[in-house]
């Protein structure tokens, strides 16, 4: 199959992509910049310019392929709801193009949309309200009943020893402050999965095709913020310690929303729909062996 792929410069992209072409798939790449589109095509990589806001051009991407996996977002996580918003007229503009088709279509989301008084959240636990991202996944349930052929795969922390998430800006502040800090006990758990395998789910949930589909990429349900913390302060040298819930807007900012969430996540429905099974390494794992001299 020829599949667009938005966001295909980005850290999921990366090895994603590498794993469709050995299945015998070919990839058109949608990429915003002349380095983007020069790094896509030394692999080999068809390429489309654009980007999630020239609509056009997911348009144009979608009506060229068989199907569409769309990884691009915008991780300025200062503005969150922009960027949400973006991503949703982004899938709506893809979504018109392929109604009424069988070409799959797989949005990213995240999993901390989902819920669970009762434990880790689950594919089909009921989504939060306060998360703006919840739009995107509402859309996706609209295209479903117009006859798209959509899937959902939600991301926890994404890692490796380059990226993880939303931890390398906890690590920035750590760095910026001297400090690696947790809220209260450290208890918050955030979900996670090594990229590889990451990869690995989107090849097989796109293959899959079932419609109205949500996958969760998840490994690990979850890591505790207070080891996260120790991890790092070990890698930068600093000091570890814990915050009040009060303290926590003066020094994170805008990841303070994040910060405090306590958000585990299991994938044992994923696993058994495609007989997915993550073996990459544990987040831990990947934050001590990461280069704490590269700012």
């Amino acid at each position: 199959m020829r599949i667009f792929v938005t966001g295909a410069n980005g850290f999921i992209a990366t090895a994603l992509i590498p794993e469709l072409t050995k299945a015998g798939h070919t990839v058109l790449g949608l990429t915003r910049s002349d380095a983007g589109e020069a790094a896509l095509r030394a692999a080999g990589i068809e390429t489309l310019r654009g980007n999630i806001e020239d609509l056009d051009s997911l348009r144009k991407g979608a009506e060229q392929t068989d199907g569409t996996i769309h990884l691009a977002f915008n991780h300025d996580f200062s503005q969150f709801q922009k960027n949400c918003e973006d991503d949703q007229k982004a899938i709506t503009a893809i979504g018109e193009v392929l109604a009424g088709s069988d070409r799959p279509f797989l949005i990213t989301s995240g999993t901390a949309i989902a819920s669970s008084a009762d434990g880790p959240s689950t594919e089909i636990s009921p989504v939060t309200s306060h998360n703006p991202r919840v739009a995107s996944e509402k859309i996706m349930g609209e295209l479903t009943q117009r006859g798209v052929n959509t899937g959902i795969v939600r991301l926890p922390q994404v890692h490796d020893t380059r990226k993880q998430g939303l931890v390398p800006y906890i690590t920035a502040v750590a760095r910026e402050k001297g400090v690696s800090v947790y809220v209260g006990e450290g208890e918050q758990r955030w979900p996670a999965a090594h990229v590889s395998d990451v990869a690995r789910l989107y090849h097989l949930a796109f293959e899959k095709a079932e419609a109205g589909a949500i996958y969760h990429a998840v490994d690990e349900e979850g890591v505790s913020m207070k080891a996260i913390a120790e991890v790092l302060g070990k890698g930068l040298k600093v000091p570890v310690k814990s915050l009040t819930p009060e303290e926590v807007p003066a020094h994170f900012g805008w990841l303070a929303m994040f910060a405090t969430l306590d958000m585990p996540s299991s994938s044992a429905i994923t696993q058994q729909k495609l007989n997915w099974h993550p073996t990459g390494p544990d987040l831990l794992t990947d934050l001590n062996n990461m280069d704490y001299s590269i700012a």
